[in-house]
């Protein structure tokens, strides 16, 4: 079984390895030396790097007291979470499954072996406890594909306490710069070992000390087929290219928090779930920019992952709502054990609903759809508007989205209350995403009123979707009443609480049409 620790450290170099006397850093006050050990670490990844290009890092290491399998996450410069599993001859599958957004359908192979002679001191306070590791390591770098090249190096390695201070690092740091250590150029071993075995190719073919010589994580991607690009800097110019850059960070988010919602994040599968919204609403809103007959199959992956995904968000959602309004009733409204039911109700649909997104991640559909998603950006579909100016183009598709949002709004509040009703009102929060999400693609070309339009519509959607939230949590609540009355408990506090649904259900809409108004006087479109 894996575990995960949190790793903060700062990686440095000098041309003398000698340490200073740590013992002047403020709080330290003893250094214990702990010897040198010896370790040997492969490191894997798919043929074309895309672990490395993604800043992962998956090895095999022997040697001091962590021997087994890492994998380590980017958190924040100087932070990665690494995640262990026990030492075994083959890649354990807990670790495969997440690094598979990324890999696929590649073959990881072995690409670089460091050996490292480490000689670690721990920095200790006035109680003996610890408050950082220091080591000092020497490198032997082999790459193990291509041209098989060599290098070697001396690093300093500081890595801060289980639960310290990260400020403790700055003072450790002032210490190294006034003996002449320098901060590390390279982000990690792996990236400095890549960067100097690579094969010589000459200007057009190196990569930089903290590059790794490695293409993106996913498919290359073409230059855009229509006659503006954008500036060497990566600025967007075009209607198009504004597009193409909101379409590619959600294609990343994808990605990138697919092992996040393996490991069971709080809030990951809400995020994921977003960027596939996100994602399927930029096709329907930017048409004029995107040619649908290439899109439309694409969104409709989309919309099945997205529910795939609903079905635990949704549950996750109506857990904590539901929990939350039993945690305010007073004491003699509560009967029964409605506590307990509620979180036996909750951890069983969860994790039945988990157990079935792992296997969606897993499935061919869904590594087909991220292929798909690759491919499109590399070479879009793009069509004429796609090269005009994008603040037209952009601020017209916006306000087409908010117009189909306006005839549903008005049309829900001609309405009398009732489930046509619920039923226009939760369209209308899907509306007020779609509007949303267009803006926030158009407000690095438009500016403040993007920015503001985005603002409203989150409001809007708020406002729905607590509306929406309580027609969901009443129809629980029903199921929830008939199993305890089954059972033979009290159904009176799931009376309390459908009732309070109800209430917050009529306040949703009696505040609607202010709100409405005053979000319609104001679109700036």
């Amino acid at each position: 079984m894996a575990d995960t620790k949190r790793e903060i450290e700062r990686k440095y170099e000098s041309d003398d390895a000698a340490l200073p006397d740590l013992t002047r850093v403020p709080g330290v006050a003893s250094v214990r030396e702990r010897g040198v050990t010896h370790l040997d670490a492969t490191y894997h990844d798919t043929a074309d790097h895309r672990l490395a290009a993604s800043s992962l890092t998956l090895r095999r290491r022997t040697g001091g007291a962590d021997a087994g399998w890492h994998l380590k996450f980017p958190v924040a410069p100087g932070v990665r979470d690494e995640i262990r599993a026990p030492l075994s001859d083959t890649l354990p599958d807990e670790l495969a499954a997440l690094v598979r957004s990324r890999v696929r359908d590649r073959e990881l192979l072995p690409v670089v072996r460091l050996r490292s002679d480490r000689d670690v001191r721990h920095l200790l306070d006035d109680q003996d406890r610890l408050l950082a590791e220091v080591s000092v390591d020497t490198v032997h770098a082999e790459r193990l594909t291509g041209e098989g090249g060599e290098a070697r190096w001396t690093e300093i390695e500081v890595e801060l306490a289980d639960d310290g201070d990260p400020a403790f690092l700055d003072k450790v740091e002032k210490r190294l710069r006034k003996a002449g250590v320098r901060p590390s150029t390279s982000s990690s071993k792996l990236a400095r070992a890549l960067a100097e075995t690579a094969p010589d190719t000459g200007p057009a073919g190196s990569a930089g000390r903290d590059g790794v010589g490695a293409p993106p994580a996913t498919a290359p991607e073409a230059a855009p087929r229509h006659k503006h690009r954008p500036r060497l800097d990566g600025t967007p110019v075009t209607a198009g290219d504004h597009v193409l850059a909101y379409l590619r960070a959600q294609r990343d988010a994808l990605v990138e928090l697919d092992p996040a919602v393996r490991r069971d994040v709080p809030d990951a599968v809400h995020r994921m779930r977003v960027a596939t919204r996100r994602l399927r609403s930029t096709f329907r809103s930017f048409r004029t920019v995107l040619d649908r007959a290439a899109t439309d199959p694409v969104a409709a992956d989309l919309k099945w992952l997205a529910a795939e995904l609903g079905k635990d968000r949704d549950q996750e959602v109506l857990a904590e709502r539901l929990t939350q309004a039993l945690d305010r009733l007073p004491a003699d409204q509560v009967t029964g054990p409605v506590a307990e039911r509620l979180a036996a109700w909750s951890e069983a649909r969860h994790q039945r609903a988990h157990h079935q997104l792992l296997a969606i991640l897993d499935s061919r559909r869904h590594l087909t759809l991220l292929d798909t998603l690759d491919a499109l950006l590399a070479d879009p579909p793009l069509r004429k508007k796609a090269g005009a100016r994008p603040d037209k183009v952009l601020a017209k598709a916006v306000r087409k989205d908010f117009g189909k949002l306006a005839g549903l709004v008005e049309h829900a509040l001609e309405l009398p209350p009732g489930q046509e009703r619920d039923t226009t009102l939760h369209e209308a929060r899907k509306k007020t995403k779609r509007t949303r999400y267009a803006a926030e693609a158009a407000a690095p070309a438009l500016g403040g009123p993007a920015d503001e339009a985005a603002s409203d519509m989150k409001a809007l959607q708020g406002l729905l979707g607590d509306h929406q939230d309580s027609v969901m949590a009443r129809r629980t609540l029903r199921e929830l009443a008939a199993v305890a009355h089954a059972a033979g408990e009290s159904e009176f506090t799931y009376g309390v609480l459908y009732a309070g649904e109800a209430h917050r259900a009529r306040a949703a809409e009696d505040a609607l049409p202010e709100a409405w108004s005053a979000i319609s006087r104001a679109f700036p479109f």
